[in-house]
C-alpha cells in the first residue's frame, strides 16, 4: 500500500513539474512572439516582390516578420492599404500614387523612394525609332497617369513635340503640338496587357513599363528599341497610411531597400532595367 501511495505521489510530482516546464516554454514562446513585429506589405510580382524577399532576412535580424502579399490588380493594393489589410505597399511610382490620392481621397504618405523602372519603346516590326514609318500606330497605356510620362519619352526621343508650358507629367494626347510623321496613338490597352500586344505584333511600336516586361521575361536592355533615361522622376515608392509614416518597422523596411547591399543586388539582378533612386 505504501509503495502504491509513493508511486502515485511521484507520478503527481512529475506531472506538476512537466506542466510548469510547459508553462515556462509557452511563456517564452509568447514573449518571443510579442517581441517580433509583423509587417504586411503588398507588392507587384517583379521586381517589387523579389526585392522584398531579398531584404526579408535583414528585417528578421531586427525582429520584424515581413509578410508579402502579391498583387496583379494594382488598384486593390491601395484599397487594402486604406482599409488596414496592409501596413504598406510597394508597387507604384509617385505620379500614380498622387493621382490615386486625388481620385480616391486616400490619406497616404510616401515613406521612401526606392527605384526607377524605365519605360521602353518596343517593336516587332522595326529595329530603330528612325524606321518607324509615316502614320505608324503607337500603342500607349490606357492609364491616364502614364500618358504624360510616355509622351515625354516620345518627345525626348524626337518623335513628337509637346506644347510650350505644358506640365509634362500631366500631358495628354491633346497637348501634342507637332507630330511630323503623323503617328496614330492608341491608348485603349490596359498597362498590364501591353506586353501581350507587343508579343502579338499589334501596332508599329508599344510603350511598356519595365516591371511588366520583366514579368514576361523580357529584358528591356536587350529588346527595347529605346529606353527612358535613368534620371526620370517616375520613382517607385513605399506607400503607407499617413498615421504610419513614422512607424519604426516601415522605416527599417525603407532603410533595407535603400541599403548598398540591396542596390548592388538590384543592378546585378536586372542589369540596368531596374535602377536605384537617386
Amino acid at each position: 500500500m505504501k509503495k502504491l501511495w509513493l508511486t502515485v505521489l511521484i507520478a503527481s510530482l512529475v506531472a506538476v513539474l512537466a506542466a510548469c516546464g510547459g508553462d515556462k516554454a509557452d511563456d517564452a514562446k509568447d514573449k518571443d512572439d510579442q517581441d517580433e513585429t509583423k509587417l504586411v506589405v503588398g507588392a507587384s510580382p517583379n521586381p517589387h516582390e523579389e526585392l522584398l524577399e531579398f531584404v526579408k532576412p535583414q528585417l528578421e535580424e531586427q525582429g520584424i516578420d515581413l509578410e508579402i502579399e502579391t498583387y496583379t490588380e494594382f488598384a486593390m493594393a491601395n484599397k487594402d492599404l486604406a482599409s488596414g489589410d496592409l501596413d504598406a505597399n510597394f508597387y507604384q511610382h509617385i505620379q500614380f500614387f498622387e493621382n490615386q490620392k486625388k481620385e480616391y481621397g486616400y490619406d497616404f504618405a510616401n515613406a521612401g523612394e526606392i527605384h526607377m523602372e524605365p519605360i521602353g519603346i518596343y517593336s516587332k516590326r522595326h529595329k530603330t525609332l528612325d524606321d518607324l514609318p509615316e502614320g505608324a500606330t503607337i500603342l500607349l497605356s490606357s492609364s491616364v497617369s502614364d500618358h504624360g510620362r510616355m509622351l515625354a519619352l516620345l518627345e525626348e526621343k524626337g518623335l513628337i513635340t509637346l506644347k510650350d508650358g505644358v506640365n509634362k507629367s500631366e500631358a495628354t494626347l491633346e497637348d501634342i503640338e507637332d507630330n511630323p510623321k503623323n503617328f496614330e496613338f492608341d491608348d485603349s490597352t490596359s498597362p498590364e496587357m501591353l506586353v501581350q500586344m507587343y508579343e502579338n505584333d499589334e501596332g508599329d511600336a508599344v510603350l511598356i513599363n519595365s516591371n511588366f516586361a520583366l514579368d514576361h521575361d523580357i529584358n528591356p536592355r536587350e529588346e527595347a528599341i529605346a529606353l527612358e533615361n535613368e534620371d526620370s522622376p517616375y520613382v517607385n515608392i513605399v506607400a503607407v497610411r499617413t498615421e504610419d509614416e513614422n512607424n519604426e518597422a516601415v522605416k527599417a523596411l525603407v532603410e533595407a531597400l535603400r541599403s548598398d547591399e540591396t542596390k548592388e543586388f538590384m543592378l546585378e539582378q536586372w542589369n540596368g532595367s531596374v535602377v536605384p533612386a537617386k
